[in-house]
Parts: C-alpha cells; structure tokens; sequence
C-alpha cells in the first residue's frame, strides 16, 4: 500500500517542495526514513510511532518505508513529523485516500499527539500557495502565520484532530485573519532635552534611510540617541512587512497570533558577535542579525570593539543589500537592506574629545583602534561627531507635534523619490561640493554620499533643487580626522 502527501522544505529564506511517501508492506515491523534525512528528521520515527498511538489510531503491521522526495535536497528539523503520520495513516487506510488531495501539511508531534508548531510555517504555507494546494494542515499556534501567505489554514491541536478532520468527521475551522495588536512601545525623539544638532542628523537619516556614526566621549547620549531612530521610522507598507515577517519565522522569532511586522525593526548585536552572527551563515545558513534588521536599523554600539571581519562583512549587504552565503551544501541569499547605525567612542579609554579628561592612550593604542575599520566601511556611513555634553531643561516638544505631518507627507515621499537619478545641484552647490573632494579628500562614493544627504536635506526644506547651503549641512556631518585617519 502506497500513500503521498505533500510539505516543503525550508532553504534559507526558500521553500522547496517535498514529496512523501509511505510504503507498507509485509515484513518485520519497522519504519525506515529514507531521503537524505538529518538527525532531527531521523527522530521522527519515535514521534510518529508514539503520536500516532497515543491518538487511538492503528499502528500498521508490516515493514513501512518513508521516502522524502526529492532525494538530493537534504531535509533538516522536525516539520516533517506530521506530514509522516499523514502519509502512513493514509497508507494504512485509516481516512479516505484522496483527503489529502489539495493539502500539505507541517508541523511536529509531541509523544502524546499533540501537534507543536515549527519555524517557518509562513515560509512553508508560502510555498503551498504556489504549488496551488488550497489548505495547510498545521498546528493551531502557527494558524494565523499560515494566513499571512494567503492561503486557508487548518489549525488542529492534535494529530486525532486532524485524522477527523480528513475522514470528514469535522469540518475545516474558520479562516484565521489577522486581528489589530497594539504596537509596542518604542522610545521617542521628543523626550530628548537638548543634542539639536543629533536630532537633526536622526532626521535627516530617517527620511533618506542614510547610515548614521555617532562619535564622542561616553555619556553624551550616542546609545540614546540611536534606540529613538525607530520611533521615528515610518511604519511598513504591506510588501515590506511581508518580507520582514517571512524573516522573522524562518529564525523563529515571531510571536504567537503576532501578525505581520509593522514596525521597522531594531537590531543591537552585542560587540562580541561573530561574523556568522552578524551576516549570516552556520553548517546549515540562518539569517543573521544584518537580515534580522531588513527594514529596519542594525544598531552597532561599541564600533571600535567589534571584529574587524564582521564589520568588512557588512559592506557588500550595506552595497548590495542582500547577503549571499555559500556552503559546500548549498548557496542562500538573504534580503539584508537596513540602516546602519553605528555608536563609537574616539580612543579606547574614552577621555579624547572629553575637555575635563586627559586621553592616556598611545600612538599605537589608538592606530590599533582605528584598524578595526577601514576607510571603506566609514564611506558607507554618513558619520557625524558629537562630542558635547546634553544640554538640558530644553524643550522638543516640535518634535512630537511635527512628527504625523512629516511622516504623511515629507518624509515618505523623499524616501520613495531619493536615489532615483543623481540630485539636480545648482551650480553654486556643485562647485561647493567639488571643492570639498580635493580639501575633505572624499573618495567617489564619499561624494555621492554626501551629495545624497544634501538632497535629503533639500526635500526636507521643499527645495526642488539641492542648494550650497544644503551641501554645506551635508559636509558638516562627515567624520573627523581623528576617525576617518
């Protein structure tokens, strides 16, 4: 007797179809799993034989072959234990053997039958929509995540759940849709007293997605001031959160019933990540903290004690905005496109730049300090100093008023327009920021970088043309000399 049902894989951030088939035939009792199974897959077997136990269901008698189809494509997690289950049920005739025409399943099983969801469930029902199967058969946790990708989950919290379901002994449950959560709270530009001149460089980084180094002494606000970028972000439009939350599932970072990803997300690595962490990669590739913040901001605090190969790692996804992974058992391309925000001291003790300490850091010190970048990685920033302590008692309540007008109208459309050809300079500014190439010494991209944030500037203003005082800001916040070396 032979059975097949339908799941997918999980490649990266891609579901490939999978094929299983149950054969049952006479024989010393035993279950085999064949298909270039890992480990965890292999582990199926005792969950099967128990869950489908502990269901009531019949354990069939005889010699049972599982194959997962294709053979090539190795299959890792346990995901595959409910579409197993299915297909010996199926095999064995315990439902009607064309139920499981038009469905795949996902999902792992507990020893007492109880179905228990597994990352990637959104990834996995993308892939039955494509395949033009109509329902997923999933655990009930994973029921609103299988809804996101548009096709009719059938949440059961029990394998004896959905063997009645397929015998049609009960009906499929009611469409999942997503239900309005409220967003969490994120810390506000407008409690900032004071720091002007960074309040402005967030703006100015929020409406053209411009990477951000905040340089200065310890305690002038640099980490305060970064954690505030996300509130002023402007929230995902429908295709971008898609993209967000087909992330988040397949690291297993999604919340029960969450939802799509509204909020652009906020990533802070801790200085000791490797490189792996941070872009991604392992025996079996997952996204990194660079994918993690697709959307959102990759906030790096401590710049100067990261690894110098995690940080030169982050260039061709700060180009690019993807990271392509290659291994011997297979090549991934995760989505990588985020702001880079960047907090760092000048030298290692902390006192340079500070006017009540003396820096007690030597020539070396701080040459081996500054080796941990290179100049590549600062020209993909749009760094500014800030060295002054926060002023207080000011207020920014023009934050909090400003903030809804701008999002509805300056901010999103200078982040849907910028980039599109080169900004249009008048002459005045072009010649301005010629002269700053040979004075400031920017490279080619240095220049278009600044030329970018000048158009920036000009969009918020409501200049049509980018003018030398808008380039004149945009210099401002290059690096200094102490930084860039």
């Amino acid at each position: 007797m032979l059975a097949r049902t339908v799941t997918h894989a999980l490649v990266g951030l891609d579901p490939w179809r999978v094929e299983v088939e149950a054969h049952i035939q006479s024989g010393h009792p035993a279950l085999a799993i064949v298909g270039l199974a890992d480990r965890a897959c292999q582990e199926a077997k005792e969950r099967v034989r128990s869950g489908i136990t502990s269901a009531e269901l019949s354990w069939p008698k005889g010699r049972i072959t599982v194959n997962l189809a294709p053979a090539t494509l190795r299959k890792e997690g346990p995901g595959f234990d409910l579409p197993i289950a299915l297909a010996v049920l199926s095999a064995s005739r315990q439902f009607p053997p064309g139920a499981l025409a038009g469905h795949a399943s996902f999902g792992e099983l507990a020893l007492d039958g109880r179905l228990r969801p597994v990352v990637g469930a959104l990834v996995a029902a993308e892939g039955a929509r494509r395949a033009g199967l109509d329902r997923l058969i999933c655990a009930a946790e994973s029921g609103a995540e299988v809804a996101l990708a548009g096709i009719e989950p059938v949440p059961v919290r029990h394998l004896a759940e959905a063997v009645a379901y397929l015998r049609g002994q009960r009906g499929p449950p009611p469409t999942i849709h997503e239900e309005a959560r409220a967003a969490p709270h994120a810390p506000e530009l407008a409690d900032v007293r004071g720091q002007e001149r960074a309040r402005r460089a967030l703006e100015i980084a929020a409406a053209g997605s411009h990477n951000l180094l905040l340089v200065g002494p310890p305690g002038t606000g640099k980490t305060m001031l970064a954690r505030r970028l996300p509130g002023i972000l402007p929230p995902l439009c429908d295709d971008e959160a898609l993209e967000v939350t087909r992330i988040h599932s397949v690291a297993g970072m999604l919340h029960q019933g969450s939802g799509l990803v509204r909020i652009p997300p906020f990533r802070a690595p801790h200085h000791s990540a490797s490189t792996a962490a941070i872009v991604g990669g392992g025996p079996s590739p997952r996204p990194g903290e660079a994918s993690l913040a697709h959307r959102g901001v990759l906030f790096l605090d401590e710049l100067g004690e990261f690894q110098r190969p995690a940080l030169e790692a982050l260039r061709q996804p700060l180009e690019d905005g993807f990271v392509f992974v290659a291994r011997v058992l297979g090549r991934m391309l995760f989505p990588a496109r985020f702001q880079l925000v960047a907090a760092m001291n000048l030298c290692p003790c902390g006192a340079r730049g500070d006017p009540a300490l003396d820096c007690s850091c030597t020539p070396q010190r701080l040459a081996r300090y500054r080796e941990r970048f290179s100049r590549a990685l600062l020209d993909r920033c749009g760094p500014r100093r800030d060295d002054a302590p926060a002023a207080r008692g000011q207020s920014s309540l023009r934050h909090r008023a400003s903030r809804q007008p701008r999002f509805a109208s300056g901010v999103i459309v200078a982040r849907a327009e910028l980039g599109r050809q080169p900004p249009a300079l008048t002459a005045e500014a072009g010649d301005l920021l010629t002269r700053a190439v040979d004075r400031l010494a920017l490279s080619g991209r240095g220049r278009a970088r600044a030329a970018r944030v000048a158009e920036t500037i000009a969009a918020l203003a409501g200049r049509a043309e980018v003018e030398a005082e808008h380039v004149a800001e945009a210099l401002s916040y290059r690096a200094p000399a102490e930084v860039a070396g």
